[in-house]
C-alpha cells in the first residue's frame, strides 16, 4: 500500500495579506481603519492650525462665564446671572419636555387616524386620509407657524377678560384662558408640605415624590391582582370580577395621600395686564408641539395603518365567530399583533419629532438649539465648540430614544420555542 507524501508546510508569505482569502478581509480592514485615522487626524490637526491662525484655542470654558440673557419659558430654576452652562441645562430640559409631549400626542393621533382610515364608513375614511395626504407632503416648518398664526391672531389679548362684560370668558369652570401671548392654566399647590431635597439642578419636591411613591405601589399591588386573576382564570376558566378593586387600589391610596397633603388648584386671575397665580404656558411652546405632534401623527397613521393590514384577515374572521366585537378585536388581537411591524419605523418618527424641535427658534422658543446653539453661540464666538457639543447631545438623546424603544421592542416581539 502507498500512501501520499505530505506537502511540506510553508512559512508565512507577506503576499498572503493581500491573495489569501484568509487575512485578505482583515488586511483591507486595518487600512481602511488607518486611512480614517489619518484623514481624522488631518482633520483635527487643520482645525487647530486654523483657530491658532485666528488666535482662538479650543475649550469649553465659556460654559461656565455668566450668561446674560433670560430665557421665557423653563421647567427648572434659572436667572440670567446663571452660567451658560445652566442655559444649556434649560434648554435640554426644554427640548425633552417638547419631545416627550409630542411623541405622546402624535402616538395618540397616530393610532386613532390610523384605524379610522380603515373604517367601513366612507366619509370619515376620507377625512383622515385628507388629513394625512395634507400634513405629511408640507413642511413641518410651516405648520408650526400656522399654528403660531392661529393663537395669536384668533386668541384675545390678556386684558380682553377684564370685568362681567368681557369680550372673552375663560372656559372649564373658570380656569384656563387663552390669549394671544399665552395659555394661563392652574397651578398645583399644597397646603401641608414635606420640604423639598435641593439638588445642582432643581429643587424635588417629597410631596411629588411621596404621590409617585404611593402610585408605584398601588400599580404594584395592580399588577399583582391582574396576575392572580389571569391564573384563576386559566385555571378555571372563569375570570373573577376584579374591577371595583382594581379602582380602588389605583385611586384610594393616591386620593388619601392628597387629602393628606391639602392639594388644590390655584386658579389664574387678571391683574392688571396679566393673569398670575397659575401657570402660563408661551404660544410658543403650544405653537411647537401642535405643529410637530400633527405632522409627526400624520407619519405614525400610515405605519399603523400598513401594521393593522399586516395582519392576516383570517385573525379578524376568528374573532367574530367568537362573537367578540370589532372594538375588542381591534385592541385584544389585531393590535398587539400590529405592534411588530408598528415599533421599528415608530422609533424613527420619534427621532424626527426629537430632532424636528429644533426648529422653535422659529417661534421663538428656548430649547437646546435657542440657548446653547443660538445666543450662547452668538455671545460667545465659540461656534465650533456649541455645535460640537450640540450635536453630541442630540446624538445621546437619539441614542437613548433608540435604546428604550428597542427594548420594548423586543418585549413584544413574538417568543420563540
Amino acid at each position: 500500500m502507498t500512501t501520499q507524501a505530505s506537502v511540506p508546510g510553508q512559512g508565512f508569505r507577506f503576499s498572503q495579506l493581500i491573495y489569501d482569502t484568509r487575512y485578505r478581509s482583515i488586511t483591507i480592514q486595518i487600512v481602511v481603519l488607518l486611512l480614517f485615522m489619518a484623514a481624522a487626524g488631518w482633520l483635527v490637526d487643520n482645525t487647530i492650525r486654523n483657530l491658532a491662525a485666528q488666535g482662538k484655542d479650543f475649550n469649553f470654558s465659556f460654559l461656565w462665564n455668566r450668561a446674560g440673557y433670560d430665557i421665557g419659558q423653563q421647567l427648572i430654576p434659572y436667572t440670567n446671572d446663571d452660567t451658560h452652562f445652566r442655559a444649556l441645562l434649560v434648554g435640554l430640559v426644554n427640548t425633552i419636555w417638547v419631545a416627550i409631549l409630542g411623541c405622546i400626542t402624535a402616538t395618540i393621533v397616530g393610532v386613532f387616524v390610523g384605524v379610522l382610515r380603515l373604517s367601513n364608513n366612507w366619509l370619515v375614511a376620507r377625512l383622515m386620509t385628507i388629513y394625512v395626504e395634507a400634513f405629511r407632503n408640507i413642511p413641518v416648518l410651516l405648520w408650526i407657524l400656522v399654528a403660531l398664526a392661529v393663537l395669536t391672531e384668533i386668541a384675545p389679548a390678556p386684558n380682553a377678560y377684564r370685568g362681567d362684560n368681557s369680550a372673552s370668558s375663560m372656559i372649564l369652570g373658570e380656569s384656563v384662558a387663552f390669549t394671544n401671548r399665552y395659555t394661563a392654566i392652574p397651578a398645583v399647590a399644597f397646603d401641608n408640605s414635606l420640604g423639598a431635597i435641593n439638588t445642582p439642578l432643581l429643587p424635588i419636591s417629597l410631596n411629588i415624590v411621596a404621590l409617585f411613591v404611593v402610585f408605584g405601589a398601588s400599580f404594584f399591588a395592580y399588577r399583582k391582582l391582574a396576575a392572580h386573576a389571569n391564573a384563576q382564570q386559566e385555571a378555571t376558566g372563569l375570570r373573577p370580577k376584579t374591577w371595583w378593586k382594581s379602582a380602588l387600589i389605583l385611586i384610594v391610596p393616591t386620593a388619601l395621600v392628597l387629602v393628606a397633603l391639602g392639594f388644590h388648584l390655584v386658579l389664574p386671575s387678571l391683574k392688571g395686564f396679566n393673569f398670575t397665580g397659575g401657570n402660563n404656558i408661551s404660544n410658543a411652546f403650544v405653537a411647537l408641539w401642535i405643529g410637530l405632534s400633527l405632522y409627526t401623527g400624520a407619519f405614525i397613521a400610515e405605519i399603523v395603518r400598513a401594521g393593522i393590514m399586516a395582519v392576516s384577515k383570517g385573525q379578524s374572521e376568528a374573532a367574530f365567530a367568537l362573537g367578540l366585537r370589532p372594538g375588542r378585536t381591534m385592541n385584544l388581537i389585531i393590535l398587539p399583533q400590529a405592534l411588530r411591524v408598528i415599533i421599528p419605523p415608530l422609533i424613527s418618527q420619534f427621532l424626527n419629532l426629537t430632532k424636528n424641535s429644533s426648529l422653535a427658534i422659529a417661534v421663538g422658543y428656548m430649547d437646546l438649539r435657542g440657548t446653547l446653539g443660538g445666543v450662547t453661540l452668538n455671545q460667545t464666538g465659540r461656534e465650533l465648540e456649541c455645535i460640537l457639543l450640540l450635536a453630541l447631545i442630540y446624538l445621546i438623546l437619539s441614542l437613548t430614544i433608540s435604546g428604550l424603544m428597542n427594548i420594548y421592542n423586543k418585549s413584544v416581539k413574538l417568543k420563540e420555542r
